[in-house]
C-alpha cells in the first residue's frame, strides 16, 4: 500500500514545477490513506529533479515517521491539522506560487470576479488572520489550525472552497487525493492573476453577479449538475 502512495504523491509533487507552482523547493504535496490513517509527503529541502518515488515519506496523523529515509517535508504539521479538521479530504497541496502568495501577502481575500473563478470556488478564497506571537512557537501545526479556525469562523464550506491563502505566507489547497489538491491548486493560482489583472484594468470592478456565481459553481457541482460528460 505504501508503495503506490509514495508513487501517487511523487507524481503530484512533479506536477508542481510542471505547471509552474514552484521555486526551487518551495513547494509540497500530501496524499492520505483515510482507512490507514498514513500520508505521503514530499521530503524537506528536495530539489524536485533529484526527487524519486522511493524519497518520499510515510507518516501517521499523530506525526510519528512511519517510513523513509529522508525527514518530512517542514509543513507536515500543518497537513496533519488539515486532514484531521477536515475529514473528507484526501489530499493538500501548498505553495509559494506568485500570484496567490501576492494575495496572500496583501492579507486579502480573492473576489470571485468572473466565471473561471466561479467553476471551481464558491464565493471568495479567504485569507487567514495574522498568527499571533505565541503562535508562532509551533508555528506549522497552528498554520493548519488557524486555516480550520478561517473557515469555521466564517461558516466556510472546505468542499466548495477547496483553497485558502495565509496571511503573510502563501496558498494551501485541497482535494479528494493529491492530484486534485494539485488541480486545485493550479486554478488556484489562474484565479489570483486574474484577479489581480482585472483590478489592475478597472480599479472600480465589483464580484460577479451572484447569480452567474451560482450557475457556475452549481452546473458542476450541484445536486443537477450537468457540465463534463
Amino acid at each position: 500500500m505504501t508503495e503506490s502512495l509514495k508513487q501517487k504523491v511523487y507524481e503530484a509533487n512533479m506536477m508542481l514545477p510542471k505547471y509552474n507552482l514552484v521555486t526551487f523547493t518551495w513547494g509540497n504535496v500530501s496524499q492520505i490513506d483515510r482507512e490507514t490513517g498514513l500520508f505521503a509527503i514530499k521530503p524537506s529541502g528536495v530539489a524536485y529533479e533529484d526527487l524519486s518515488p522511493d524519497d518520499m515519506v510515510i507518516m501517521d496523523l499523530e506525526g510519528n515517521h512511519i517510513e523513509g529515509k529522508l525527514k518530512p517535508s517542514s509543513d507536515t504539521a500543518a497537513h496533519i491539522a488539515l486532514y484531521k479538521a477536515f475529514p473528507e479530504i484526501g489530499g493538500i497541496i501548498h505553495t509559494h506560487s506568485t500570484w496567490a502568495t501576492s494575495w496572500a501577502q496583501s492579507g486579502r481575500d480573492i473576489p470571485c470576479y468572473g466565471t473561471t473563478h466561479a467553476d471551481y470556488f464558491y464565493g471568495p478564497i479567504p485569507c487567514t488572520r495574522d498568527l499571533s506571537e505565541e503562535e508562532y512557537g509551533e508555528y506549522e501545526k497552528n498554520t493548519g489550525l488557524l486555516i480550520a479556525e478561517t473557515f469555521s469562523l466564517r461558516h466556510l464550506d472546505y468542499r466548495s472552497i477547496p483553497a485558502v491563502l495565509c496571511r503573510n505566507h502563501g496558498p494551501f489547497a485541497w482535494g479528494k487525493d493529491a492530484q486534485e489538491a494539485v488541480y486545485h491548486g493550479t486554478v488556484l493560482e489562474r484565479v489570483a492573476e486574474m484577479a489581480a489583472h482585472g483590478e489592475a484594468l478597472n480599479t472600480s470592478i465589483m464580484p460577479a453577479p451572484q447569480a452567474m456565481q451560482d450557475k457556475h459553481y452549481l452546473r458542476k457541482h450541484g445536486r443537477n449538475a450537468y457540465y463534463g460528460q
